[in-house]
């Protein structure tokens, strides 16, 4: 690799949808000279909306990698979405990211997918910046922004900037206040050139008021600067960043920045804070792995970020494309070259590396010669089996990394090919959607025939249904969204099933008793084994597990899959010569069949988070549509001139709303929606399903 890895910086750029991610890495590109034109969302030509389906409407909708120097610092940087049903982009970036860039509207201030984007970053321990985008709008505040950042996200920013002014005519620059000077952008040269004078008279008693707060916070963390500053009262800039960084490298702080992308106001020193505080490879703790061998599944195993160590790396992405699949890897320790073999723990498999590419958003460029080593983010082409979150890693040195766990699938619909001939071709293209995307799955249903794909929300499917068309030439049907309901059950039982039976001159014997008991804080369906050791033979006992595993996958009585359940099987009754591999499969089926009948079956529905954002003369009328809709609204607030609603609603209730909300609000309201929980379903829908 050409870069030392302290001069490395994989980052990601993440924010709620509309708050400035694309136009501010179009920024970063022009003025690192990677780009040599400033790309506009609203004209659709963005280096990293690349996709047909981001141009035409203006959102991002698959992350995007893409390298620039800095300051002789290499940044990795990956443009993620903002809408919720492209949560899954988000979560595998962060995954394999070494910091963040989170940006905020300062109008809206912190939003729904902001809440969320940061939950994800604390859960990887990623390191972040702030940016305070939008500072030019109407309705814009840094302060309220500010403290919503620290309340709503129960976060530690430190302001490294105010701005000078804020809104349409006001909003003239920023104050760097570890400097203490006043930065103007010159619009002309399209902030390229920076004009840094002394502060005006009237901010400085602000500037001040900041400044101090800055220092509290530095002194905070280092007891030396602290006595310095009481004797002294000063403290040089070198302090200021050194103790700045060792804090947001521990997330004790997140330096914060401010400006407008699309001004061209406050980008570069962005830039200077990615390079001053964001942490390279080498800050990042070594991962953590299990040795996949079976018999040592508890051994731990760590890597270092160094290029002397065993190589390891993880999928984070496939790309799936006409004639072959482009897996995105990082590269966590060791070295990778093109024709090596690498081993994937899940499968047991080797794969061939056959090509390795350095990925510039819909560009890329060969890796010939060179190795790529500890710290590279790049694409390679060869693998067969391979998959999102599995790790590659050197034969003689297994090792499995934590996988990327995303979450469940709320809506589905059918879909069938426009010709019977297409058919093979449309289970073809499904599969290597589902491969590419994991919040995206389809399966045929067994009491029907179809084929019904399921997603994270109606403009997820419809991004993949035009993508099946666009890209692999494939015309298809849909019916109409349906919601992916769960079941559970209401009350503890214990049930026995038996398999009795002659079949061809041969006796089966099995008696089954499970207990079945709800489990309100388990999101999955755990299986215990209460029998004593020895009371089957191992492969009949491992068989028995097996058969409640597979009862307890085949969902529940309405054929919905089982959430909040434990299967616990409690005893066997065998006969010598009699009880065979299908008598036990059988009875371990009748005895979950029976349980689940006598527990009461409960469906649950997916609710969803609702926040909307609206002027105040459209409020009343988006009210009485959300009490339609069974919406439950927790919250009003006022950010600026504009109403902000927090709510919610049943998934089933919310089909549509995006049309509705539009026409309500002519145009001028949005909304976000995010899978909030499971809950029960009226007993109607029930009724419904059952016939």
């Amino acid at each position: 690799m050409a870069t030392a890895m302290s001069d490395l910086r994989n980052i990601g750029i993440v924010a709620h949808i509309d708050a400035g991610k694309t136009t501010t890495t179009e920024r970063i590109l022009y003025y690192t000279g990677s780009s040599h034109r400033m790309g506009n969302v609203d004209d659709g030509n963005t280096v990293t909306d690349f996709d047909p389906e981001e141009s035409k409407r203006g959102i991002t909708i698959y992350s995007a990698a893409i390298s620039c120097t800095w300051k002789n610092r290499t940044i990795n940087l990956i443009d993620t979405p903002g809408h919720v049903d492209f949560t899954a982009e988000v979560e595998r970036s962060l995954r394999v990211l070494d910091g963040a860039v989170v940006i905020f509207s300062a109008v809206e201030g912190v939003e729904a997918q902001s809440e969320t984007v940061w939950r994800q970053a604390n859960k990887y321990r990623v390191p972040r910046l702030c940016f305070i985008n939008k500072l030019d709008r109407m309705g814009a505040s840094f302060e309220r922004t500010f403290d919503q950042i620290k309340n709503r996200l129960k976060s530690d920013p430190v302001a490294l900037q105010i701005p000078i002014g804020s809104g349409p005519n006001s909003f003239a620059g920023i104050i760097d206040l570890i400097e203490m000077k006043a930065l103007y952008f010159d619009t002309e040269s399209k902030g390229e050139k920076v004009d840094i004078v002394d502060i005006p008279d009237e901010l400085k008693s602000q500037a001040a008021e900041w400044r101090n707060r800055l220092i509290d916070t530095v002194t905070r963390f280092d007891d030396d600067l602290l006595s310095q500053y009481l004797e002294t009262e000063t403290l040089t800039s070198n302090d200021i960043h050194r103790v700045l960084r060792h804090a947001t490298l521990h997330g004790l702080v997140q330096p914060t920045f401010c400006g407008s992308a699309l001004d061209y106001t406050g980008v570069q020193p962005l830039l200077d804070g990615v390079d001053r505080y964001l942490p390279s490879p080498l800050d990042r703790p070594p991962v953590e792995g299990l040795n996949p061998n079976p018999k040592k599944q508890e051994e731990k195993i760590r890597r270092k970020p160094d290029p002397k160590e065993p190589f390891c790396g993880l999928v984070f992405k496939v790309q799936a494309e006409q004639h072959t699949d482009l897996y995105f890897v990082r590269v966590y320790s060791g070295k990778l070259k093109s024709g090596a073999r690498v081993l994937v723990p899940r499968t047991g498999k080797k794969e061939l590396i056959s090509q390795m590419w350095r990925v510039q958003a819909d560009s890329r460029e060969k890796i010939e010669e060179e190795d790529v080593s500890a710290g590279d983010i790049i694409g390679i082409i060869g693998p067969k089996d391979a998959a999102t979150g599995d790790t590659l890693c050197d034969a003689a040195h297994p090792i499995s990394l934590e996988r990327i766990t995303f979450p469940e699938t709320v809506i589905s619909m059918a879909v069938e090919p426009d010709s019977s001939a297409e058919r093979k071709k449309l289970a073809e293209t499904l599969a290597r959607l589902s491969r590419q995307d994991p919040t995206f799955n389809a399966q045929i249903s067994e009491e029907t025939g179809q084929t019904i794909i399921s997603g994270m929300g109606e403009l997820h499917l419809e991004v993949l249904r035009n993508r099946m068309e666009r890209d692999f030439g494939l015309k298809v049907k849909v019916h109409k969204p349906r919601v992916s309901y769960r079941e559970t059950i209401r009350k503890a039982v214990e049930a026995e099933g038996e398999f009795i039976r002659q079949q061809a001159g041969v006796s089966h014997f099995a008696k089954v008793k499970l207990r079945l008991d709800p489990l309100p804080d388990e999101e999955s369906v755990r299986i215990v084994n209460r029998l004593k050791p020895g009371t089957l033979p191992s492969q009949l006992n491992q068989l028995l597990q097996q058969s409640v595993e597979d009862a307890s996958r085949a969902g529940g009585l309405a054929g919905y899959p089982l959430i909040h359940v434990q299967f616990t099987i409690l005893d066997v009754q065998t006969r010598e010569g009699e009880t065979t591999d299908v008598a036990i499969q059988q009875a371990a089926q009748a005895a979950a069949y029976k349980a689940l009948n006598e527990a009461g079956i409960v469906l649950l529905e997916p609710v969803m988070k609702l926040e909307v954002v609206t002027p105040d003369q459209f409020l009343g009328n988006i009210q009485a549509d959300l009490n339609a809709r069974r919406a439950i609204i927790h919250n009003s607030e006022h950010r600026g001139d504009l109403c902000v609603l927090t709510a919610e609603a049943a998934l089933a209730q919310m089909f549509g709303y995006s049309t509705q909300v539009r026409s309500l609000s002519q145009g001028r309201a949005s909304y976000s929606m995010e899978p909030l929980r499971y809950a029960e379903a009226p007993s109607s829908v029930l009724e419904d399903i059952m016939g």
